[in-house]
């Protein structure tokens, strides 16, 4: 390694970006993104890296390095597509899988334009952008600006009313005149424009055109503009692709920072964050996910069906971190060196409430409030020895810090590494207690129907099932099917009983 390319490195943003990595002759030669530019490109030259060949032969060649700094993960993701089209870098095509690049097509000029993504561009007149190598993180973006420019994936074929997405503000709804054509092709140069990387300059459009509208008092279009923005200043706050990023602790930015900001001696090795998902206070269920040194470790995740009733938050957060404590549970899984509760201060201090009554007042606990993705703390907190102290730390990386009653509550930016890194955390933990949610409910709903049958108990609910596949099934079959399987009389009856919820 040149000692121009060490300076180069001790230089780099902590911030996401895209980065170019040049040979001798100062041609680029690769192109990558990246979440934290400081971690992703000091990564080609750890000794610790997994060897790799073609990454070997990368490495060998570059010589020299420069980035260029964007607010988002988006902005990185869509920059990079861009300039790889312009400067096809040769180690991207060699590094490149062409099974797993996808291009976004968007078929301007149609009577009905679509937005889709292909495997291949072909000459059809559509406009292509990308490719794409990271399949998940340009689909999970689509489907935020769907959200700021609605579009339509496909063309309707015999639909006389306009589709549910439109209803949900994410297609235009062409096929019952609510959206004009023109207004529409209007948007999707919007969407282009932000896919070619041009967010900055979209932002400042959006922001004239917002001004102009309203002061022409044309208060619903300045709305739909003001709604334009708000969702793609949303789109920063998204976790895209950074979670696959892989990353030693000892040099992960988010973790170096979460320890700073709670004064821990070390970064958080295990994390496990907590939320409970409920339907009107039934079905309610807890969920616990576990990130080990910032990456999800599923096979570690754990879900807990509430025993008490009723829809209590603060009494069911109180629940799952008592029962996740016990004793047994500590043998089983070890112990964690930070929980993480989805909520705010009501959440937080029904989960210090069970940490404590398990003798753990020494097992650093936060909160991560929704609306403003606030970091919320418990001022009594021994997280360093005495009362909580707000190191500088947080002052450094820009938080805005309120006091309430026993709790701080810490504000960083939206761009902040561990800001993404918490958000990324509770979403999963969401997102785990609402598929367990769904599970139960689902089962309650169809098995609820057979239990009902008249003479049927358990041992010939589980006959209908293994003769007719499931639930829908039973409720699907013929009443001489049912005789079958049930004899002339019960079968009648249960024929009867069943169709009345057909």
């Amino acid at each position: 390694m040149t000692e121009k390319l060490k300076d180069k490195l001790a230089q780099l943003p902590a911030g996401p970006g895209v980065y170019f990595h040049k040979d001798a002759n100062g041609e680029i030669i690769y192109i990558g993104k990246a979440a934290n530019l400081r971690n992703r490109v000091r990564q080609y030259f750890q000794k610790s890296r997994t060897p790799d060949p073609k990454t070997d032969i990368l490495v060998s060649e570059i010589t020299d390095t420069d980035w260029t700094e964007v607010e988002t993960e988006a902005d990185a993701l869509f920059l990079e597509a861009e300039l790889v089209r312009r400067y096809m870098p040769r180690f991207n095509i060699l590094l490149r899988d062409d099974k797993s690049q996808q291009f976004v097509r968007i078929d301007y000029k149609s009577d009905y334009p679509t937005v889709s993504l292909v495997r291949r561009p072909l000459d059809d007149g559509a406009e292509y952008f990308g490719p794409y190598i990271n399949s998940p993180a340009i689909k999970k973006a689509l489907r935020y600006l769907r959200r700021a420019f609605p579009y339509a994936i496909s063309r309707p074929t015999g639909a006389k009313r306009v589709s549910l997405h439109y209803h949900l503000g994410l297609d235009p709804g062409l096929e019952e005149g609510k959206t004009a054509l023109t207004e529409y092709r209007s948007n999707l140069r919007k969407l282009m424009q932000y896919l070619r990387g041009e967010r900055v300059a979209l932002t400042r459009q959006i922001e004239r055109d917002m001004k102009r509208a309203s002061r022409a008092k044309d208060f619903e279009q300045a709305a739909k503009l003001r709604n334009q923005l708000f969702s793609l200043q949303e789109l920063g706050r998204q976790i895209l692709f950074s979670d696959r990023e892989l990353q030693d602790s000892s040099r992960d930015e988010a973790l170096v920072e979460l320890a700073g900001l709670l004064g821990l001696k070390d970064p958080p090795r295990r994390i496990e964050g907590f939320d409970i998902s409920h339907m009107q206070g039934t079905d309610t269920v807890a969920s616990m996910v576990v990130f080990i040194n910032g990456l999800p470790d599923k096979a570690s995740y754990r879900k807990f069906k509430m025993r008490l009733a009723g829809n209590d938050d603060f009494a069911h957060i109180n629940e799952t971190i008592t029962r996740r404590l016990r004793e047994e549970n500590r043998k089983k899984w070890g112990l964690p060196d930070l929980l993480l509760i989805d909520g705010g201060k009501g959440q937080l201090g029904a989960a210090i409430t069970a940490r404590n009554a398990a003798g753990l007042q020494d097992l650093p606990t936060i909160g991560l409030a929704k609306r403003e993705e606030e970091i919320v703390i418990y001022k009594n907190e021994s997280l360093t020895g005495g009362g909580l102290e707000i190191p500088s730390d947080a002052r450094k990386m820009g938080a805005y810090v309120t006091e309430s009653g026993s709790f701080v509550s810490l504000l960083l930016p939206a761009s902040s590494p561990l800001v993404k890194l918490l958000q990324r955390i509770r979403d999963e933990s969401h997102r785990f207690a609402v598929s367990y949610h769904s599970v139960l409910k689902r089962g309650r709903q169809t098995s609820s129907i057979l239990d009902e049958i008249p003479g049927v108990g358990p041992a010939t609910r589980k006959k209908l099932i293994r003769a007719f596949g499931s639930a829908r099934g039973v409720m699907q079959a013929e009443p001489a099917e049912l005789q079958k399987v049930l004899g002339v009389q019960r079968g009648t009856n249960a024929a009867r009983y069943l169709s009345s919820f057909r």
